[in-house]
Protein backbone atom coordinates (compact mmCIF):
# COMPACT_ATOMS: atom_id res chain seq x y z
CA UNK A 1 0.00 0.00 0.00
CA UNK A 2 1.47 3.33 -0.75
CA UNK A 3 2.43 5.33 1.63
CA UNK A 4 0.16 8.07 1.61
CA UNK A 5 -3.07 6.08 0.69
CA UNK A 6 -5.97 6.70 3.28
CA UNK A 7 -8.73 4.89 2.74
CA UNK A 8 -10.13 3.66 6.14
CA UNK A 9 -9.51 5.29 9.79
CA UNK A 10 -6.76 3.33 12.19
CA UNK A 11 -7.87 1.76 15.15
CA UNK A 12 -5.79 4.55 16.63
CA UNK A 13 -8.19 7.01 15.10
CA UNK A 14 -11.21 6.18 15.20
CA UNK A 15 -10.76 5.13 18.69
CA UNK A 16 -9.50 9.20 19.36
CA UNK A 17 -12.79 9.85 17.50
CA UNK A 18 -14.47 7.97 19.88
CA UNK A 19 -13.76 9.38 23.01
CA UNK A 20 -14.38 13.02 21.69
CA UNK A 21 -17.86 14.15 22.91
CA UNK A 22 -21.02 12.23 21.17
CA UNK A 23 -23.64 14.23 21.91
CA UNK A 24 -22.75 17.71 20.34
CA UNK A 25 -23.21 18.36 16.02
CA UNK A 26 -19.87 17.36 14.02
CA UNK A 27 -19.30 18.86 10.68
CA UNK A 28 -16.54 15.90 8.61
CA UNK A 29 -14.62 17.32 5.42
CA UNK A 30 -14.30 15.04 2.99
CA UNK A 31 -11.14 15.19 0.41
CA UNK A 32 -11.25 12.30 -1.72
CA UNK A 33 -9.05 11.30 -4.64
CA UNK A 34 -10.68 9.18 -6.66
CA UNK A 35 -9.10 5.88 -8.68
CA UNK A 36 -9.10 6.05 -12.52
CA UNK A 37 -10.72 2.47 -12.66
CA UNK A 38 -12.68 1.47 -9.47
CA UNK A 39 -10.84 -1.65 -7.71
CA UNK A 40 -13.58 -3.69 -6.94
CA UNK A 41 -12.87 -7.21 -5.54
CA UNK A 42 -12.73 -9.75 -8.15
CA UNK A 43 -15.85 -11.57 -7.13
CA UNK A 44 -17.85 -8.59 -6.29
CA UNK A 45 -21.05 -7.72 -8.48
CA UNK A 46 -19.77 -4.45 -9.87
CA UNK A 47 -16.04 -5.63 -10.49
CA UNK A 48 -17.44 -6.26 -14.41
CA UNK A 49 -19.08 -2.95 -14.76
CA UNK A 50 -15.94 -1.37 -15.70
CA UNK A 51 -16.81 1.53 -13.73
CA UNK A 52 -14.56 4.48 -13.25
CA UNK A 53 -13.39 5.36 -9.55
CA UNK A 54 -16.10 8.63 -10.02
CA UNK A 55 -18.82 5.91 -10.54
CA UNK A 56 -18.00 3.57 -8.04
CA UNK A 57 -18.64 6.86 -5.52
CA UNK A 58 -21.76 7.45 -7.06
CA UNK A 59 -22.93 4.22 -6.29
CA UNK A 60 -21.72 4.76 -2.95
CA UNK A 61 -23.98 7.80 -2.36
CA UNK A 62 -26.89 5.96 -3.89
CA UNK A 63 -26.59 2.87 -1.74
CA UNK A 64 -25.35 4.98 1.46
CA UNK A 65 -27.47 7.96 1.46
CA UNK A 66 -30.88 6.19 2.41
CA UNK A 67 -28.92 5.58 5.95
CA UNK A 68 -27.04 9.31 6.43
CA UNK A 69 -30.26 11.05 5.64
CA UNK A 70 -31.91 8.16 8.49
CA UNK A 71 -29.33 8.90 11.13
CA UNK A 72 -29.81 12.77 10.25
CA UNK A 73 -26.64 13.99 7.99
CA UNK A 74 -27.01 16.49 6.17
CA UNK A 75 -24.54 18.32 3.11
CA UNK A 76 -23.73 21.45 4.00
CA UNK A 77 -20.99 22.37 1.59
CA UNK A 78 -19.96 20.50 -1.95
CA UNK A 79 -17.23 22.20 -3.84
CA UNK A 80 -14.87 21.01 -7.08
CA UNK A 81 -11.24 21.93 -5.88
CA UNK A 82 -9.51 24.63 -8.57
CA UNK A 83 -6.40 25.55 -7.08
CA UNK A 84 -3.27 24.19 -4.98
CA UNK A 85 -2.78 27.30 -3.00
CA UNK A 86 -1.26 26.20 0.13
CA UNK A 87 -0.30 22.79 -0.02
CA UNK A 88 1.45 19.69 -1.49
CA UNK A 89 1.31 19.83 -5.35
CA UNK A 90 -0.01 16.19 -5.35
CA UNK A 91 -2.64 16.37 -3.91
CA UNK A 92 -5.30 17.22 -6.46
CA UNK A 93 -8.73 16.38 -4.74
CA UNK A 94 -11.72 15.20 -7.17
CA UNK A 95 -14.47 15.92 -4.43
CA UNK A 96 -14.64 17.58 -1.26
CA UNK A 97 -17.74 18.28 0.93
CA UNK A 98 -18.56 18.48 4.50
CA UNK A 99 -21.08 16.40 6.02
CA UNK A 100 -23.04 17.32 9.29
CA UNK A 101 -24.70 15.18 11.84
CA UNK A 102 -26.45 16.17 14.91
CA UNK A 103 -23.84 14.00 17.26
CA UNK A 104 -21.14 11.59 16.23
CA UNK A 105 -23.33 8.91 17.57
CA UNK A 106 -25.29 9.14 14.53
CA UNK A 107 -22.24 9.18 13.00
CA UNK A 108 -21.10 5.81 14.54
CA UNK A 109 -24.68 4.62 13.96
CA UNK A 110 -24.08 5.08 9.92
CA UNK A 111 -20.76 3.13 9.59
CA UNK A 112 -21.92 0.33 11.59
CA UNK A 113 -25.48 0.13 10.16
CA UNK A 114 -25.28 -3.52 8.40
CA UNK A 115 -26.50 -2.08 5.10
CA UNK A 116 -23.75 0.74 5.34
CA UNK A 117 -21.31 -2.18 5.61
CA UNK A 118 -22.15 -3.60 2.37
CA UNK A 119 -22.13 0.30 1.06
CA UNK A 120 -18.70 0.78 1.67
CA UNK A 121 -17.37 -1.82 -0.92
CA UNK A 122 -18.32 0.86 -3.87
CA UNK A 123 -15.82 3.90 -1.54
CA UNK A 124 -13.31 1.57 -1.21
CA UNK A 125 -13.47 0.36 -4.67
CA UNK A 126 -13.57 4.49 -5.48
CA UNK A 127 -11.06 5.76 -3.66
CA UNK A 128 -7.56 6.24 -4.10
CA UNK A 129 -6.99 8.17 -1.02
CA UNK A 130 -8.97 10.48 1.12
CA UNK A 131 -8.95 12.46 4.10
CA UNK A 132 -11.85 12.51 6.77
CA UNK A 133 -11.23 15.40 9.48
CA UNK A 134 -13.71 16.31 12.29
CA UNK A 135 -14.93 19.39 13.05
CA UNK A 136 -16.24 20.59 15.98
CA UNK A 137 -18.26 23.99 16.59
CA UNK A 138 -16.93 27.32 17.83
CA UNK A 139 -18.71 30.56 18.74
CA UNK A 140 -16.47 34.01 17.31
CA UNK A 141 -16.54 37.16 15.63
CA UNK A 142 -16.86 36.01 12.23
CA UNK A 143 -13.18 37.85 11.47
CA UNK A 144 -9.56 35.86 11.64
CA UNK A 145 -8.00 35.76 14.54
Amino acid sequence: MAEDRYLDPSREHFDAFKALPRDVPINMLNLLQFHQQAQYPDDHPNAAQGWSGARAYEEYGKTSGPIFKRVGGTIIWRGKMEAMVIGPDDKQWDSSFIARYPNSGAFLEMVTDPEYQKAVVNRQAAVLTSRLIRFGELDGPDGFG
